[in-house]
């Protein structure tokens, strides 16, 4: 059949990369539930009939989504791959590209014995295109990542005050270019909708489409001169475009429609009481399709149905409701190291697998700012180290209540966490190597870069105030008479000082100045690149928590770098200065991962780092990064042979 033509395809013409290593432990993502390495490997050379695929009535071991399961064996004679459905056939396929490795010029499959299931039944990416529409190529090129990591929910926001992406055919007057504020004219066809919908369908991955109302209609109410949600009329015409979008599917292809429901902010955007009520009637009774609506939001009137997907910390499931988790992943928000980690300790749902209310998470994309390039958003967001982390965290589940404890900052070294963490670092890392060459992945090791802070000194207000660390590094320090030391070592790339969601950090919310130091050995004298920052501006609500430094300055605060005694010059910025709303102006350099590198010039042995932070009142992101790279922009690597230490003896 065309599926299983696919599947060989997918598995054997499809491979990406293989490894040389002689002793070759496959780096998988997400790691299976259950694993056992054999010494014995399979020889591809001729695979085609000794690859069984076959589907089976029942695996005993799988616990949950069965639907999903599959058992894969790899045996020197022969590769048996075993699933309830061709959907856990497509899963194990996922592993089995992941499994190849080379030897003398050969190709062969480690041998192993597996056992695997999700542990959670939704494992969902969306992307926000009513705010900057993204080409089906775009699109095509995430869902492949997608499948390739095993998510099986792509959740496709089209509507936004922005622009009403997808055709209309009833009201074409919703495409038009008078009624977007960005790229204007920009949306999908009805035939390149049920294109993406079979390109999912045809990787295992439902496809949810969402109209965000009565909030977030601005392009809505202007194309049909609706001056409010409120006006009678509005009803009939969500009806109708209900009714049309369920005519391009069926409910088995796409059994949920997400209504948004979120942030009603102003009086125009009211709805009137029958609204939403009667499109819940017309989804799920009408259609038989799920509903499915943000949290917070819009209480609907006689629900006791929906889905209630949770996007903020003050969103709590209702009860009796299905719920979705989108608390604590929005990628536009996150700084693509230490997000990594808020991703990775970040237990979904508040448990370690799901159940018949918890139904998972779908982790976010919602770059708000206008963009100068549609690639931008991939550019200047983690968007593919986010995939890669969420695909462990959603299929494996995170089996202890840590709480948000390790959401700003890394576990204790040498604990079971830690350890844990550094491991998967270490396979992401070879999933970047292997698989994303050319593509944006900003992500580097980071467990091994340790940190000593001191501080927050009161500066009384001086964010350029001037003191003894900056003249002469000690253990402590007297200053006005209080006592400073140096706190940790602390590992990461990227310190949070004070997270500005308020998870749990290093220090309580106070101003003052914090200084920062490590110590780099070098092999040798070389120039190297280096991620500096020392706030990471989402790209949400434009320069968020500025305004942007001017030229001259890393940021507003006016912190300085020190590399060896001598003062690192802040980059020449595109658009310094730029206000906090500043929205319509693209992004172009303003974070340290989608600028060139800053370059630095490492002696033989070791090199001192002193960073000096002065923290506002009203600083939103208090935070620093400082990172070796080699490469440019976002397609970077480790610098080879670094090592760090924090003991100011080892450079005195």
């Amino acid at each position: 059949m065309q599926y299983r033509l696919l599947a060989v395809q997918l598995a054997f013409g499809l491979l990406l990369s293989c490894s040389t290593e002689k002793n070759f432990i496959p780096a998988l993502i997400p790691m299976p539930q259950q694993v056992e390495w054999s010494s014995q490997h399979f020889d591809m050379a001729d695979s085609s009939a000794r690859f069984v695929q076959r589907l089976v009535t029942d695996i005993p071991q799988v616990e949950f989504n069965r639907d999903e399961a599959y058992k894969l064996k790899v045996f020197p004679d022969s590769v048996i791959l075993e699933a309830t459905t061709e959907t856990g056939i497509f899963r194990g396929l996922q592993t089995i590209k992941q499994l190849v490795f080379e030897k003398n010029g050969k190709r062969y499959l480690k041998g192993c014995s597996i056992v695997d299931w999700p542990a959670f039944a939704v494992r969902g990416f969306m992307q926000d295109v009513g705010r900057n529409f993204q080409s089906m190529k775009m699109l095509k090129e995430q869902i492949d990542v997608l499948a390739a990591y095993k998510f099986n929910v792509f959740h496709f926001h089209v509507t936004e005050n922005q622009g009403w992406r997808l055709e209309s055919k009833i009201y074409p007057q919703l495409n038009s270019p008078e009624s977007m504020t960005r790229q204007k004219g920009k949306f999908y066809t009805q035939e390149d909708f049920k294109d993406l919908v079979a390109y999912c369908q045809e990787r295992k991955i439902t496809l949810i489409t969402e109209f965000d109302i009565p909030g977030h209609s601005e392009a809505f109410r202007k194309a049909m001169g609706f001056g409010a949600m409120s006006d009678p009329r509005v009803q009939q015409v969500l009806i109708d475009l209900v009714d049309e979008l369920c005519s391009l599917a069926p409910a088995e292809v796409m059994p949920y429609i997400h209504l948004g429901a979120d942030e009603v902010w102003h009086d125009y955007e009211e709805p009137a009481p029958t609204l939403l009520p009667a499109l819940l009637e017309r989804v799920t009774q009408y259609h038989g399709r799920e509903l499915i609506v943000w949290r917070p939001g819009q209480k609907i009137e006689g629900d006791s149905v929906s889905i209630t997907q949770l996007w903020s910390s003050n969103g709590s499931p209702r009860p009796g409701h299905r719920c979705i988790d989108s608390r604590l992943n929005y990628l536009n928000h996150l700084d693509p190291l230490a997000g990594i980690s808020q991703l990775y300790f970040d237990r979904i749902n508040g448990v370690a697998h799901g159940d018949s209310l918890r139904m998972g998470g779908i982790l976010c994309c919602w770059n708000d700012n206008n963009v100068n390039d549609e690639y931008d958003i991939i550019r200047q967001n983690p968007v593919y180290p986010g995939i890669l982390t969420y695909s462990e965290t959603s299929w494996t589940g995170q089996t202890k209540d840590i709480g948000e404890n390790y959401l700003a900052k890394l576990p204790e070294v040498g604990s079971q966490l830690f350890n844990e963490f550094s491991a998967f670092e270490d396979r992401m890392i070879q999933h970047r190597d292997k698989y994303f060459t050319g593509k944006p992945f900003p992500f580097v090791k980071q467990t091994n870069i340790e940190w000593k802070i001191l501080g927050p000194i009161d500066n009384h207000g001086d964010v350029d105030a001037k003191f003894a660390v900056e003249d002469e590094l000690r253990e402590t320090y007297q200053i006005d008479g209080a006592s400073y030391t140096w706190k940790g070592p602390l590992r990461g790339g990227t310190i949070h000082l004070t997270h500005f969601f308020g998870y749990p950090s290093y220090y309580p919310n106070e101003e003052g100045t914090y200084y920062a130091y490590t110590q780099i050995w070098s092999p040798k004298e070389q120039t190297v690149g280096v991620w500096i920052g020392f706030h990471d501006w989402s790209r949400s609500a434009g320069r968020r928590g500025g305004p942007f430094p001017k030229d001259g300055e890393w940021h507003n605060t006016h912190p300085n770098v020190w590399l060896n005694g001598e003062l690192l010059a802040a980059p020449k910025w595109d658009k310094p200065g730029l206000a906090s709303n500043t929205e319509e102006i693209p992004f172009t350099d303003e974070n340290y991962f989608f600028r060139q590198p800053s370059s630095i010039h490492l002696k033989k042995g070791w090199n001192e780092v002193l960073l000096k932070i002065p923290v506002k009142k009203d600083t939103w992101k208090r935070m620093f990064t400082f990172v070796p790279v080699q490469g440019h922009k976002g397609s970077v690597q480790e610098v080879h042979d670094l090592k760090y230490s924090t003991n100011i003896q080892k450079i005195r």
